[in-house]
């Protein structure tokens, strides 16, 4: 971790933050306000968390690894010539392999940023702010360190807790610590944010109930740990408790249109409960923007007519989670050769589809949003990474709890109503098969997938390797209606085990910390 703790020590000197009386995202140098001489007001506070929603923050995870490991590792899509994407798909993964070193970087910089946000505001915080303001703005941070440490929790297992970026300046080499503290430092960091944090903010911000429905995912997921077929009942209980306070108590309803949740017309809408916040413009740096538009199937369709780098194919198995009705979400998630998409490139015509490729994230160019200084490198997509439909599914799922099937009226009330939303049937009794498929179609292409199949892996191992080998893992051709599957191409597909579900510690940060190849610590 040598090369990360460099990286993350700088954030302690100098803290970003945003102009007072400009946009949320207008950032200015890091070097411009010193820990000394800010936290002088609730204003100065409130401009240091909000660089932590966007930016350089998140810039390494979110365009090296967030897709690649939430969707490519789980069999929604691939790359076939993306070396370091083929080895997630075929799971040979090596501890080499660039999206390992990026996702593991890119969130220990993000934590340490949180880090140094909240160590700043309890050390340096002016006695004239309030507490309630001190802890309004320390909750900000740490929610967002907790989901930071969600995705290392569920990627890698036991990770090193960090609180304090300063002390590895005396003691760079960390040990891991036990999965299951690192899911309760998680869950304590929450539940800060749950008290603190209010009930609304300005558009962008997280509330009380961002930090609810993120404490009600880790709960379930903390409810499998070490389970043996079952899930602690008590941990599916407070589970449902958040969940359902979010579901019923926070006046928030779904986007009535599924498909527009993924134009930047209706970026930090209700329904987004915590999403990226991204500037645009020339003068944002490499991996300080949105780089999900090197995504796109097509530089036609992306602003200066350039970027289409990396694009997506979905897999057959993917493809046949979606039946004839599922038309909204399936077309808003990838396209079909053929498909006609008349918000891309609106002034040109449109866009006609010639192949399967991820739809969702690509918004079209400068013209299509309105927007002349975006980039390819910039995008003004504000991507969630929790929504208000998760939480109607984790509600659902933690009410299903260790029952083969529900009935229950509250479960299928909001279960249904992301199915309903979508304009599919609703269904009159769901079991774990269901929860699982409305989850992959639903936030197909945002990261989550890989998630959901590493909680399910804590409690029902057997399950969670046969969903994973059982895969029809190819692309596939679609001509005249009829979609027929590619015969598979270069290395083969390995049969996953339950050690798949566990990342390997990139070799870079084991040559730098060799303690990090120890067994874990308890941190508690």
């Amino acid at each position: 971790m040598k090369h990360i703790n460099k990286i993350i020590l700088i954030a302690l000197v100098a803290v970003s933050c945003l102009a007072c009386k400009k946009s949320f995202l207008d950032r200015p140098s890091q070097s411009q306000i010193s820990a000394d001489n800010f936290y002088k007001t609730t204003s100065d506070l409130r401009l240091a968390t909000a660089n932590l929603y966007g930016g350089s923050p998140w810039g390494i995870w979110h365009h090296e690894a967030f897709l690649p490991l939430g969707d490519i590792l789980s069999g929604n899509c691939n790359r076939q010539w993306n070396g370091d994407w083929v080895q997630l798909y075929t799971r040979t993964v090596t501890a080499g392999n660039s999206v390992l070193n990026g996702g593991w970087k890119g969130l220990y910089i993000l934590i340490g940023q949180c880090n140094g946000v909240i160590n700043s505001i309890e050390q340096k915080a002016d006695k004239s702010i309030s507490e309630a303001d001190k802890n309004a703005a320390i909750g900000e941070a740490k929610f967002i360190r907790g989901m930071a440490y969600y995705y290392l929790a569920s990627l890698w297992g036991a990770v090193p807790i960090i609180e304090d970026n300063s002390k590895l300046i005396q003691d760079p080499l960390v040990k891991r610590h036990v999965v299951a503290d690192v899911y309760k430092f998680i869950a304590n960091d929450l539940s800060f944010a749950v008290k603190s944090l209010p009930r609304t903010d300005e558009r962008g911000r997280v509330t009380t109930w961002s930090a609810q429905g993120m404490l009600a995912k880790v709960y379930l997921t903390m409810a499998g740990l070490g389970g043996n077929g079952t899930r602690d009942q008590k941990y599916l209980d407070s589970a449902k408790h958040f969940a359902g306070n979010v579901c019923n108590q926070s006046g928030l309803k779904l986007l009535d249109n599924y498909y527009n949740l993924f134009q930047s017309q209706y970026n930090d809408n209700e329904e987004a409960l915590f999403a990226l916040q991204w500037a645009t413009g020339p003068s944002i740096g490499w991996q300080e923007g949105n780089l999900l538009l090197t995504y796109s199937p097509s530089s036609d369709i992306n602003p200066q007519k350039n970027g289409a780098w990396l694009s997506l194919s979905p897999t057959y198995d993917l493809y046949l989670n979606y039946d004839a009705k599922d038309s909204v979400r399936r077309k808003a998630s990838f396209t079909l050769n053929g498909d006609f998409y008349p918000e891309l490139n609106a002034a040109g015509g449109g866009y006609k589809a010639t192949g399967q490729s991820m739809k969702k994230h690509i918004i079209g160019n400068e013209k299509d949003n309105n927007s002349p200084s975006m980039t390819f490198t910039a995008s003004i997509e504000h991507d969630a990474l929790l929504r208000l439909a998760d939480v109607y599914l984790i509600y659902a799922e933690a009410i299903l709890g260790n029952n083969g099937s529900t009935s229950d009226a509250e479960a299928l009330k909001y279960f249904n109503e992301v199915r309903k939303r979508a304009g599919v049937d609703e269904l009159t009794t769901i079991n774990m098969d269901d929860i699982l498929k409305e989850r992959r179609i639903e936030f197909a292409f945002e990261g989550q997938y890989w998630l959901d199949l590493v909680r399910l892996s804590y409690w029902n191992p057997t399950k969670a390797v046969k969903m994973v080998n059982d895969q029809q893992r190819v692309t596939f051709k679609y001509e005249n209606g009829v979609a027929t599957p590619d015969d598979p191409i270069g290395t083969a597909v390995l049969p996953a085990t339950i050690e798949s579900f566990t990342l390997q510690i990139p070799a870079a940060e084991l040559a730098a910390d060799p303690n990090l190849a120890e067994p874990p610590v308890p941190y508690y």
